[in-house]
């Protein structure tokens, strides 16, 4: 059984005039452990001016018990929520019932360094041409040890204008390192709830378009990776990206249009050839066939598209043999 009322919340009445409002967003499903290290590093935050408001998506009875003991603190409101199993339509619920002057997004099983609205409120005050941030971010496994291959991960340090950038696939932001502007987040809509993957970056191209970003360069969140959060559905998030740049395309000029082309062109390959390496070349070819109303005037799809056709032809012994003999040891 649910709590007998909608909402549980209670209100701080702390107020400081000089120290913005930030609304501090997390959806819930079940993964209890992940969860309480989550809120923790809300609690432990050194900038104290926060409402946190957690969105259940029907979680199983220790969840919400759990979450029922904490909507007695101070400055914590609990949605809950029929399951939906929709992050976009969870963070949603969440956004509105903020009412402060920014959002700040942190998923269940993520953590916060102690000092991050600290330092981001502090920098969006010094930049006051960006009306949302992000920082830098370390990807951890379940028990919160660094992952060995972070040694490894390309970083970017993208600030300022990131629109192109992110549309070149430079720009790494992680939801639980955002920071934004409440009314600029309504003003573009939130997240798209028709998206089931994929909708945090095309929010996040909506606010570019929009506004320039203040990028904080210290890793200030752990980005949690686990079995509990890699989706079986993998295509969804290729199908997500081209639908969010096919939609873009009407709200830019002709440059940035033909970025977005490239850019969409680009996914359809990818999600092509993780459909050719898995062995299911009907679905490889409908992704090639679809792509060609978009994709035929970028020169280099044709030769991908050939070599991307010959993978789903041949047999895998085949293309390896004759790759051994163009290319001997």
């Amino acid at each position: 059984m649910h709590p007998t009322s909608d909402i549980v919340e209670t209100e701080s009445g702390e107020h400081p005039c000089t120290s913005p409002l930030v609304s501090v967003v997390i959806p819930a499903c079940n993964r209890l452990s992940y969860l309480r290290a989550a809120i923790d590093s809300v609690l432990e935050q050194t900038y104290k001016n926060w409402e946190l408001v957690v969105a259940d998506d029907g979680s199983a009875q220790a969840t919400r018990e759990y979450l029922s003991g904490i909507a007695s603190l101070p400055r914590v409101r609990v949605l809950w929520l029929e399951h939906s199993g929709i992050p976009a339509v969870v963070r949603n619920a969440a956004i509105g019932r903020a009412t402060g002057t920014y959002v700040a997004f942190l998923d269940s099983d993520d953590l916060w360094h102690p000092r991050k609205l600290e330092y981001q409120l502090d920098l969006l005050r010094r930049r006051r041409e960006c009306l949302w941030s992000y920082t830098a971010f370390l990807n951890v496994d379940q028990d919160g040890r660094i992952l060995p291959e972070e040694a490894r991960r390309r970083w970017m340090a993208c600030d300022g204008d990131i629109f192109e950038r992110m549309t070149r696939g430079e720009v790494s932001i992680r939801t639980p390192t955002v920071l934004v502007s409440r009314r600029l987040l309504l003003e573009v809509g939130a997240f798209d709830e028709s998206m089931r993957s994929a909708e945090d970056y095309d929010l996040w191209f909506r606010l570019a378009l929009r506004s320039h970003i203040a990028l904080h360069p210290e890793s200030l969140v752990h980005v949690r990776s686990h079995r509990e959060n890699h989706s079986s559905d993998w295509s969804s998030a290729y199908v997500g990206q081209d639908r969010t740049f096919e939609q873009l395309q009407q709200a830019v000029g002709p440059d940035r249009r033909n970025l977005l082309r490239r850019a969409r062109t680009n996914n359809a390959l990818r999600l092509a050839y993780q459909y050719a390496i898995r062995g299911n070349r009907g679905n490889a070819l409908r992704v090639l066939a679809r792509s060609t109303v978009f994709s035929w005037r970028c020169a280099d799809w044709w030769l991908k598209a050939m070599k991307l056709l010959l993978r789903t032809v041949f047999p895998e012994w085949l293309l390896a043999l004759r790759r051994r003999r163009r290319h001997p040891v």
